[in-house]
């Protein structure tokens, strides 16, 4: 079993992919423990699967993970972290806007009793009104819900012990905030800074319409976080508002009418009628509907196992001694 793990996901990253094969030999290779890379393909369109499969039929130590289709950058990572057997993991985009030169600052803090270690880039070099500024406030925001005082949730630029991330399910866009959801297993977390440098070469995935989501993310976090083992602190608390002013307004009609038996409510007071109504039972229902979506998603992920991708084929060279390529998967070929 190697030591250390490093998953990187690619989607159309063909022009990047046997740079940072080369980067990442190199790097792992001078820091002279066994390794393994866990390449994992996102239902890239391009060249980027063919030339991952190359690497793969020369390096044993190479894991090509293909997915059936694009599932998104959460689904990619949580593909590599299952098949991944390392005792460290680490993980980083597949982009070269992460330096594989900086991975000895990460697997050292690791070593020296970490369960996760994130990066930071502490001097950004993006757009400052598209990228910088919706990013920070995420980032505050994030750092405020979550009680994780890091900087930087965005990047993937992280490093975790084994047993830690292997806890965590993943599904949706939850990547940005593993940090969070470690915390609370009780994992212990630092943060070190890394470059923030300019992408090399191909085209940028992300764009403003990804930090929109980041807030909708927050709010299931922040219950995930807080009300995870126990959601009817959460919606009961809104259930007894909504039903003590639901309950208020109608002893105030009921009032109206026993001192007033001759005056007709409804048509009198109409509106604070249909208004208590509404809190008692729409209130409720309402907020109960939206948790227990949140718990059923919980649940689909966590009690039966689902893994929120599917993959098409593995691609590993044997060692030495045994066939030379394994290829494994719904249709693969041997």
């Amino acid at each position: 079993m190697p030591k250390y793990s490093i998953v990187v996901p690619f989607h159309n990253e063909e022009e990047n992919v046997t740079v940072l094969y080369a980067r990442l030999k190199q790097v792992m290779e001078q820091v002279g423990d066994s390794f393994e890379l866990v390449l994992v393909d996102d239902g890239s369109s391009d060249r980027t699967y063919k030339l991952l499969e190359e690497i793969a039929a020369v390096d044993s130590r190479v894991l090509v993970i293909k997915l059936r289709r694009n599932f998104g950058q959460t689904s990619a990572l949580a593909a590599g972290f299952d098949h991944a057997s390392g005792e460290f993991i680490l993980a980083m985009d597949g982009d070269l806007q992460h330096d594989p030169n900086e991975i000895p600052q990460f697997l050292e803090k690791l070593e020296e009793g970490y369960d996760v270690v994130s990066g930071w880039r502490k001097e950004r070099i993006d757009n400052f009104v598209m990228r910088r500024i919706p990013s920070r406030c995420a980032n505050w925001l994030m750092a405020k819900l979550s009680d994780v005082d890091i900087h930087d949730f965005g990047t993937t630029y992280k490093a975790y012990r084994r047993e830690v991330i292997q806890n965590i399910p993943l599904y949706g866009e939850m990547h940005r905030f593993i940090p969070a959801l470690a915390s609370w297993f009780g994992a212990s977390i630092c943060e070190i800074p890394i470059k923030n440098v300019h992408r090399e070469r191909g085209k940028s995935h992300y764009g403003i319409g990804r930090t929109f989501r980041v807030f909708f993310d927050l709010l299931t976090i922040r219950f995930l976080l807080k009300y995870m083992t126990r959601p009817l602190h959460f919606f009961g608390s809104f259930g007894a508002l909504g039903m003590l002013a639901g309950s208020l307004i109608s002893a105030l009609l009921f009032g109206i009418k026993v001192f007033n038996p001759h005056q007709s409510v409804m048509d009198q007071h109409g509106p604070l009628f249909v208004i208590a109504g509404v809190l008692i039972l729409a209130g409720i229902q309402l907020l109960a509907i939206g948790l227990l979506g949140e718990l059923q998603v919980r649940h689909y992920y966590t009690t039966q196992h689902r893994a929120p991708y599917a993959i098409d084929r593995l691609v590993r060279l044997r060692a030495p001694e045994e066939p030379s390529l394994l290829s494994e998967g719904p249709g693969a070929s041997f």
